[in-house]
This record gives structure tokens, sequence and C-alpha cells, in this order.
């Protein structure tokens, strides 16, 4: 078996340093830098100064991984991350109460009913008071969006709850639009696909010309790496400063918010297809724990959690979630003690 050492760094730098750069490989060459994502200043500033203000040494140092290369240097501190993740349906939409409208509207231009769009103000003026429970002055909230007409207006109408000195920003986000269920929509024909969904499974059956909950589950995927870099790295933080007060509100579909979290707390597929589907203008709260995750039951109590779906393995998990620090893995994981049947032998709780 081979064994890896680690490298000293300074031999490292004394290696790299005295050869001499005509006979380095093109990929270990100092090029020019280019930074087409920022445009402000010289280039030695663009290094040394990043978007949230973080002074760049001459280490090279990840605000993700909140590590240096540099041995025996303290690291960059984390920036706060946000108090909440807060999941928002869509209003009532006119697909929601007149199926006959998928065959004539493309499913991304579908409108809010009257009644869809009260419920997105009232969903609005919920989240507010919500966050003002909370009693901090410097409380702000920052918005993802679906591109879907229906989650557009839900926004709008959700944002009449907030003046602009309270919202950091928003961002239009493709990867988090409605299942695609295949261009204009045949009714008799869906009715028999959703039929055969049910017989086939709810994560793994795709749609003809469609998708399936495991091709959202995909791109969800890809939204979440994003959206925890950004986290990272404080995006949304104003300039200059670092406050823990930040609510991120999440504006998608009853289906893709049920991937986000099933990619979220890594459930299975078999719990997926036991959850729930939000009402319209609802809303789920992720709450930052004490240790630094964000927990379901910060905010929901088990009620509520039961009537979404959770199993009492998700809700062991979820009371873990609370008080587990970021980076910390449950060892004592409830789903690995009944997947095993064999470790009933051991004792060990299911």
């Amino acid at each position: 078996m081979c064994e890896s050492r680690p490298l000293n760094s300074q031999s490292m730098v004394a290696t790299l340093t005295s050869t001499p750069p005509s006979f380095l490989p093109l990929w270990r060459r100092k090029l020019p830098t280019y930074n087409p994502t920022q445009c402000l200043g010289t280039g030695k500033e663009a290094l040394e100064i990043s978007s949230n203000g973080y002074i760049k040494t001459n280490t090279i140092d990840f605000p993700e991984k909140g590590i240096s290369t540099h041995p025996g240097t303290s690291s960059t501190p984390r920036p706060p991350r946000p108090r909440r993740i807060i999941l928002v349906r869509h209003g009532e939409s006119e697909g929601n109460v007149d199926e006959t409208v998928y065959t004539r509207v493309p499913d991304p231009k579908i409108d809010l009913t009257e009644k869809g769009k009260a419920e997105a103000e009232e969903c609005g003026w919920r989240i507010r008071e919500m966050i003002e429970k909370d009693g901090a002055n410097d409380w702000k909230v920052y918005f993802y969006v679906s591109p879907y007409k229906r989650t557009l207006e839900t926004l709008r109408h959700l944002g009449l709850a907030f003046e602009r000195s309270r919202i950091s920003g928003m961002r239009e986000e493709p990867r988090i639009r409605e299942q695609d269920f295949g261009n204009f929509q045949d009714r008799e024909k869906m009715r028999l696909d959703k039929a055969l969904r049910l017989r086939y499974g709810r994560f793994f059956y795709r749609f003809p010309n469609g998708e399936s909950a495991a091709d959202v589950y995909d791109r969800i995927t890809g939204f979440r790496e994003t959206l925890k870099a950004d986290i990272d790295i404080g995006r949304f933080q104003p300039p200059g400063e670092q406050s823990p007060n930040v609510n991120l509100i999440i504006v998608s579909h009853g289906l893709a918010l049920r991937v986000f979290l099933m990619r979220w707390y890594k459930w299975t597929v078999q719990q997926f297809e036991g959850l729930n589907n939000m009402g319209n203008g609802n809303l789920i709260v992720m709450q930052k724990g004490y240790g630094g995750r964000y927990s379901l039951s910060m905010h929901h109590n088990e009620e509520e959690l039961r009537e979404f779906g959770l199993t009492d393995e998700m809700l062991i998990d979820q009371e873990w979630q609370k008080t587990a620090r970021i980076g910390e893995l449950n060892y004592d994981c409830p789903m690995v003690n009944s997947f095993f049947p064999h470790f009933e032998d051991e004792g060990c709780i299911t």
C-alpha cells in the first residue's frame, strides 16, 4: 500500500521558485491575471480585495472551506450565515384551478389568480412578522425566484411587505423552475401519465418529452452548490457589513422545493415519495440552529412536520440538526441503524 505524506510548504515553494520559468510546464507557469467578474480598479486590487471586503494576503485563501494554504496562519473568518432559508411555493395559479389552461398556454407563462396574488401578499407579511420577532434592527431579505410567470408574480406581491432598504437583492434562477411536463399538455394524456407515475414511482417516472423528479434533483444539486458557495463567501451581505440577520427567500414550485429539501438533508427516495405538497402561498422555514446548521425543527413543530410527511427518522435527524455544528456528521444516524436488520442484535436504536 502506498503511503501519501504531506509536503512541507517551504520545500514546495523552494522547488517551484528554483525552476526556471521556461522549463516549467505551461499549467505551472505564472500567467497574466484576468478576472472577468470584477471590472473596478486595477488587477492587483481585484486580487487583494474581494467583493465582500476581505483583504487577501499572499496566501491562497478558500473562504468556502475556511482554510489557508499556509500552515500556522489564521484563515479568513467565515461571514455570518443567513438566519433563515425560507422556501415559498407560488400562489394559486390559473393552472391550479383549470387544468385545460396547460393545453393552450405555455407552462412558464401561466398567471396567478386574484386569490393567488392575495396569498402571495399575505405570505410576505407573514415572513416580515416572523423576522421582526427576532428583535434585530439590521435585518434584510434576499430573493431567489424561478423564472416562471406565476413565481415572478408571487415575488412581486410578496415583496409588497418590504421596503427597498430591507431588500439586499434578488436573482432569477432557472434551475429552481417547475418540473418540465412536456410543452403544451394534452389533458387526458396528462391524467394518464400522472396515474402511471403513481405506479412507477413519483421520483423516477419521467414524463414524455419532460422531466422526472430525478432530473429536477440533478439541476437542484447544481443550484444548492451555488447557494452554499454564496453563503460561505457572504454574497448577501451589504458592502462593509457582516450581519447575521439576512434571510434568504426562495420562491419556487412544490416539487422543486421538496427536491431541494431532499437534496439539502440527504433524504432517501422513499422519504421523498412520502412528502406532501405545500399549499399555494405557503412556506417552509429552514432556520439556523445553535451550532450553525439549518433545521426545520427550529421553526416548525412536530405536528407541522409530520403533516408535511416527515417520518420518525427524519424528525430525529432534524432535532440533531438543531445543535450540530457545520461539518459534523451524524454517526448515530437512525436510517443506518434501520437499514441493516442485523444491527438489532447489537442493540442499536432504530
